[in-house]
């Protein structure tokens, strides 16, 4: 079994990447500590003020042009933060509305807007702290170097802010939106499962009976399971010499009083161990991509589902999403399924974890895209060449029947509602996709038959 990190430690670097606390606080604190450091080791050494030429700062014996300095930087600052942060969390509304409010979530993971925020008032800090090293009693006192320090933190803001405005006119656009979930969730894939694909997984020789997992283990709050700490279960399962089933897999609700666990023997279990096997699972009130693959693809669906509706109409979006998916996918099946099974010692179960298979990904990914693109020619296309993407790279016949089968599903929907014209091109690419199904070798390109009717590069 893979050791994985404590529970808290995985929160703690989840919470680190993702948010407008941990990161710009830290760097506010580190500045506004540099700024009341500086200040007192020029006032302790005052050979330090000389270092600063005289060119640059020509009052080195007046504190009020430190102080005005400093308060007018401090002030600016501040100005500049709330008037650039209103309007992007105003852009960042009317980005949810236009895709999907779940896109916010990785808007506030950015770096760059985080390491802007603490920028910016990490400049405001080290002004503030150094500010009161200025004065005039008992003995005029002016920290020319930290004010130079300053000024130099000011004209990095005005660099830092040009920067910003450029990134997130970037980011905002749907192809970076698409693009930044789709690589989070090939981190969560490489996470959930590093090993590289070996073939279809031998069912494991579980020695207890289902129906004799007979001990339920409610949960006692409410909410989405965000991260199984595994090892931790294993540890838990040991030491009291039982087996533990995990009634719900990662990303889906549970309600107060729903089974959490299954537990074989859970007459063994002391009432510190319960709360310890509950303490091992994460639940929140929103689903995160900690461990939970499936919700990176349902972000990427659903801006789909909002594009190709009839009150959008923007099938370009919807074949981007498309793309993305169709990689995420092939990633998902050249990656060997995490193990449902954890032993303690080798050939002892201990935990029973579910996790989502690749079927029940293709189906999240694919089927309401392909409910609703039934009248659109251009993403049913990209549909069938994703399907065909993904079969040409997996040797799995199994897997490559089932993506067969949803792409004549495809063909036979859009058969109702498009003319024939625009159909004959499906049918030429579920006949390749019929040929990869059946064990042919996929195609170095697409035969020339294939002509999007759209005139987009379905």
């Amino acid at each position: 079994m893979r050791r994985r990190s404590p529970s808290w430690i995985q929160h703690l670097r989840y919470h680190l990447r993702g948010g407008f606390l941990i990161r710009p606080l830290t760097i506010a604190l580190v500045l506004g500590a540099a700024g009341a450091l500086l200040s007192f080791l020029e006032e302790t050494f005052p050979q330090v003020s000389d270092l600063v030429p005289r060119a640059l700062f020509s009052s080195h014996a007046d504190p009020q042009v430190a102080q005005i300095i400093l308060g007018g930087i401090a002030g600016s600052i501040m100005t500049v933060v709330s008037i650039v942060f209103a309007i992007m969390l105003m852009t960042l509304t009317l980005a949810s509305v236009q895709f999907s409010p779940r896109i916010i979530v990785s808007f506030v993971r950015d770096r760059v807007t985080q390491w802007t925020l603490g920028v910016f008032l990490g400049t405001f800090s080290y002004c503030m702290a150094a500010l009161p090293a200025a004065h005039s009693l008992p003995h005029p006192f002016s920290p020319v170097a930290t004010v130079a320090g300053a000024m130099l933190l000011a004209l990095t803001c005005v660099a830092w802010l040009l920067f910003f405005i450029h990134h997130i006119s970037q980011a905002i656009s749907v192809s970076n939106i698409v693009d930044r979930i789709a690589s989070e969730t090939d981190a969560v894939i490489d996470e959930i499962a590093p090993e590289p694909y070996r073939g279809a997984p031998l069912e494991a020789l579980e020695q207890v009976p289902v129906d004799t997992w007979e001990t339920p283990l409610e949960s006692d709050r409410s909410g989405y399971m965000r991260y199984v700490d595994i090892s931790k279960l294993v540890a838990i399962a040991k030491e009291n010499h039982v087996k533990v089933h995990l009634a719900r897999r990662v990303g889906q609700f549970v309600p107060p009083g729903a089974p959490l666990f299954m537990i074989y023997k859970g007459a063994r279990l002391a009432p510190e161990a319960i709360l310890e096997l509950r303490e091992a699972i994460d639940i929140g009130p929103a689903r995160t991509l900690q461990q939970d693959m499936e919700f990176g693809i349902l972000q990427i669906v659903d801006i789909a589902l909002k594009a190709i509706s009839p009150a959008v109409n923007d099938p370009t979006t919807g074949v981007t999403c498309v793309d993305q998916l169709s990689r995420v996918l092939i990633r998902v099946a050249a990656r060997q399924p995490p193990p449902s099974f954890y032993y303690d010692p080798p050939g002892v179960v201990r935990v029973s974890v579910t996790w989502p298979t690749f079927e029940q990904l293709v189906h999240t990914a694919f089927d309401q895209i392909r409910l609703y693109a039934q009248g659109d020619s251009a993403v049913s296309l990209r549909l069938l060449r994703a399907l065909s993407d993904i079969a040409g790279s997996t040797p799995d016949r199994e897997v490559r029947r089932n993506l067969y089968d949803r792409a004549k599903a495809i063909v036979e929907g859009c058969a109702k509602r498009l003319a024939d014209s625009d159909v004959r091109p499906m049918r030429v690419r579920l006949a390749r996709l019929e040929q990869l199904a059946n064990g042919a070798k996929p195609l170095l390109r697409e035969p020339e038959t294939v002509v999007p009717p759209s005139g987009l590069n379905a």
